[in-house]
């Protein structure tokens, strides 16, 4: 999308300049126009620099990092004094990613002009999702808009180390089969099909496992084995399509918890998300409600979802939360049963981070033992193929030294 630079008169009467991303020249003063900003020229600055720029940050892509670093950096400068205008123009130039810093730059041009923060902040769901927003709508409110954004960089850093403890966990595994997958495929497409077809020269026939291993090889070499990748990406395709439906999310969900080892494990890093999205936001100044409402845009699961908007709808009654989350069937009765205590109590948000620590150690100690538990099966199980592949290619050799001797 085209960008343009523009001269204009603000409402106030003072005169503005900045850059605004629209469709056209009649959409750029069509958004400036909805913000009581009166434009008096309108000029298109996108250029060949800028636009490879902007090509290789789209490659490079954004980082959680990047943007937890941004909201530290922000909410130290506003807490230092400094104005939020000021600040923002500040991180815009040190930005490193050519798509942000365009967004920081737009963000700014409206503050500039008399917008909130949070309205600006709206248009860029791409890199503030909605409890981001929401957070900083209270942050404008209380006018205590750097210690909410220091709560949102604590929040994201906290969300980061969950990921990160899951991924770091995965590594060893899948590069493990990544290898052995690699040398399966060098073993079954180039050294059996070579050993099979020199015997076969020799007239010697080929041991039964080893016929079967070349017709496998026969197949991943031939264009057939192009109909089956097709025939996968069109099952993939189809499948994330459906998966992104309500009826194919629900059952997606409802599938995944009903897993005999990894269904609980799911269930408590959800609930645990929940339970600290939750704290975060009522702690921030959010009313209960609304703190539910932000969570159950954010939740990852269908159950969970429709749990939170059931509890919301119970309290807008007057009624209390934790019944529909019991009835969830997502959160345990007793987990149920602590939050309807710290609801009752007046310490809900103290309540839910004490049990989103509690399911995240948990989920922790149970990744740990799955992950010990799961790396010697695949370290077995690949031992077994390739030696099943080694057998079936040095099984014909000793049976052509055994008819020569």
């Amino acid at each position: 999308m085209p960008r343009y630079q523009y001269s204009a008169i603000a409402g106030s009467g003072k005169k503005v300049k900045g850059t605004i991303t629209a469709e056209s020249p009649f959409a750029a003063r069509k958004q400036l126009r909805l913000r009581s900003v009166h434009p008096s020229s309108i000029t298109e600055v996108s250029s060949g620099v800028e636009e490879q720029r902007a090509a290789l940050s789209f490659f490079r892509g954004m980082s959680k990092s990047q943007l937890t670093d941004f909201t530290k950096q922000l909410a130290t400068l506003l807490n230092s004094g400094i104005k939020l205008t000021e600040a923002l123009s500040v991180l815009t130039m040190q930005t490193p990613n050519q798509r942000f810093k365009t967004a920081l730059t737009e963000i700014r041009d409206r503050v500039v002009t008399g917008e909130s923060f949070t309205d600006a902040l709206k248009d860029y769901d791409k890199y503030f999702d909605v409890i981001y927003v929401a957070m900083v709508r209270v942050g404008e409110v209380t006018g205590t808009l750097g210690e909410s954004l220091k709560t949102i960089a604590s929040f994201m850093e906290k969300r980061q180390r969950v990921e990160s403890k899951v991924l770091t966990v995965m590594i060893y595994p899948v590069v493990l089969v990544a290898f052995c997958l690699l040398a399966i495929l060098i073993l079954t497409t180039k050294v059996i099909p070579t050993i099979g077809e020199q015997i076969k020269r020799a007239g010697q026939e080929l041991p039964w496992i080893t016929q079967q291993l070349m017709n496998f090889s026969g197949v991943l070499t031939s264009w057939r084995v192009l109909i089956l990748l097709a025939a996968l990406v069109l099952i993939v395709m189809t499948s994330r399509r459906f998966f992104r439906t309500e009826r194919g999310a629900y059952l997606r969900d409802r599938f995944l918890l009903s897993l005999p080892v990894f269904g609980p494990l799911i269930k408590q890093r959800v609930v645990a998300r929940f339970a600290s999205t939750l704290s975060t936001l009522i702690g921030s100044g959010l009313s209960v409600a609304e703190s539910l409402r932000v969570v159950s845009e954010t939740t990852g699961n269908t159950l969970m979802r429709r749990a939170i908007q059931q509890a919301r709808e119970r309290i807008l009654a007057g009624a209390d939360i934790a019944t529909p989350l019991r009835d969830s069937g997502v959160i345990d009765p007793a987990i149920a049963h602590m939050v309807a205590v710290g609801e009752k109590s007046g310490e809900l948000e103290a309540m839910l981070k004490n049990i989103s620590e509690n399911l995240e150690a948990s989920s922790d100690v149970v990744i740990e033992r799955l992950s010990a538990a799961v790396e010697p099966l695949i370290i077995i199980f690949m031992a077994g193929v390739v030696g099943l592949i080694a057998y079936a290619t040095i099984l014909p050799i000793l049976q052509i030294s055994a008819s020569v001797r």
